[in-house]
């Protein structure tokens, strides 16, 4: 069997905390933030936890 290869792309954009979960960025916080408000840029700033059903998928890509 060769070996399995962690999806790169994944990996750039997934944290793994030291408890085991998966954590994510949020959509939206890249440009255009002129004419969104203040409270929905810091909202947007914290990090997310994946859905359920995609943290298994997310585990296949990273190897774990």
């Amino acid at each position: 069997m060769p070996k399995m290869k962690t999806d790169r792309g994944a990996a750039k954009r997934v944290k793994l905390t030291g408890t085991g979960r998966l954590r994510r960025r949020h959509q939206n916080r890249a440009h255009l933030l002129e004419k969104k408000n203040s409270v929905r840029t810091r909202r947007l700033s914290r990090e997310a936890d994946f859905a359920k059903g995609d943290e298994k998928r997310v585990k296949r890509m990273l190897g774990i």
